[in-house]
Formats: structure tokens, sequence, C-alpha cells
């Protein structure tokens, strides 16, 4: 998925007029949340694209990572970013927002997961769950021993297999920590649940994939 591509399907969504990138660039990449919020608020529409820039990775990640489809984690992205959009006069300045807007992420994917009967087998990502210090997707194939890359591709199918096989709160715990890698309050935050709550569907989630990959032998050293 291509960074720019969201925010021009976003601000399309909006009927809002996309600005130049370099000028978008320049004037709000030093510049924190609550300004752009303010911003918008005060009727600069277009300062709405500096906070899909900054988080529309993220976001993108934590969806795929609960429906295991590009195209529906893109549509779901942009419905985020739009409710976000027209929502906006109601977030508290006090609140983080990415919190918030990870909320209404996760509700918008909620609401398409009950909607959609899902398939009893999906064709998923290889990548998911590997992403470089931006939260984007990197090639996990590059593994010099043949027998290391099998079990790698092993282990990695197994956990993609089991963790879509896990009940909703237990999946949305395991993507908000293991892919997102917020704290268990910020998970609490988003999701409206306790700490001890996030802490027990993870525990309760990280026992069963355990279960699941110890029957997955990793070759010895030669």
């Amino acid at each position: 998925m291509a960074a720019i591509s969201l925010t021009a399907s976003i601000f399309t969504a909006l009927g809002l007029t996309l600005p130049l990138l370099g000028m978008a660039r320049a004037q709000f990449s030093d510049q924190d949340d609550n300004v752009l919020i303010r911003a918008v608020l005060d009727g600069d529409s277009p300062a709405y694209r500096g906070l899909v820039e900054r988080y529309q990775g993220r976001i993108y990640n934590v969806i795929f990572g609960m429906v295991r489809n590009q195209e529906d984690a893109e549509d779901l992205a942009q419905d985020a970013f739009v409710k976000a959009f027209r929502k906006i006069d109601t977030f508290r300045l006090e609140s983080k927002f990415y919190t918030w807007l990870c909320r209404i992420a996760v509700n918008t994917t909620l609401d398409h997961l009950r909607k959609k009967a899902r398939r009893p087998t999906a064709e998923f990502d290889e990548q998911i769950g590997t992403q470089n210090a931006e939260g984007e997707f990197i090639d996990a194939h590059h593994h010099e021993n043949p027998e290391d890359m099998t079990y790698q591709d092993q282990v990695r199918q197994k956990i993609i297999t089991e963790v879509d096989k896990l009940p909703n709160d237990q999946k949305q715990v395991v993507v908000l920590r293991e892919i997102d890698g917020l704290s268990y309050r910020e998970i609490s935050e988003i999701l409206d649940v306790p700490e001890g709550t996030v802490m027990s569907r993870l525990f309760y989630a990280r026992k069963r994939l355990r279960e699941v990959l110890k029957d997955i032998h990793k070759p010895e050293a030669k």
C-alpha cells in the first residue's frame, strides 16, 4: 500500500482539496497532533492530512492484522480516518489522538467482521507480523539456511492461522500488542476494558499460540 494512495483516497472521500505533498511536509512535519487538530477545528481541513500521513501505516497494520485482507484493510482504514475527521470536534485535546483514532479503527473493523461472514479458509499475506521500524511490512524470506527458512515459514504460517482462529477479543489484544506495540494501558483505553482484562486475554492468546507451536521442531545447528 503506497502511503500517498490512502491519503488521497481519504481526502477524496471527505471532498477535500489535497494540498501539494511538499507543502504539507514543510508545514506539518514538526508540529504535534494537537496543533494539527486545532487547525482542523479552526477551519483548515487540509491540515488533517498531517494526521493521516502520521498514522495511516499503523492503522492499516492494526486493521490488516484483524481482517487479513489487503483491500478490506485499505477500505476500513479509509473509513476510520473519515469517521475520525467527522467526529474530530468530539476529541478531547488532553487525550492521546492515536488512542482515540485506533478505537475508531478497531470498532469500524469489528462492525465489518460482524456483518461479513468469514470464509472457512483465507488467503494470507506471508509478511504479516514482519515489519520495519516505520510499521511497513518487509520481506521475511532472507535466510541463508534453507532449513531455517522452512522452519521460519512454518512458524509464521502457523501463527497466522492460529491468530485468525482466536476469539475476536483475544485477537484484538494480540494485534494491538504484538503488531502495533501498544502498552496495556493504551490497549485498555482503546478497547474500553480494564488493564487486567487486557492482560488476561493476552495471556490466554499467547498460551494457545505456544501450544500449537511446540510441535514445530527447529532444525539442529550443523
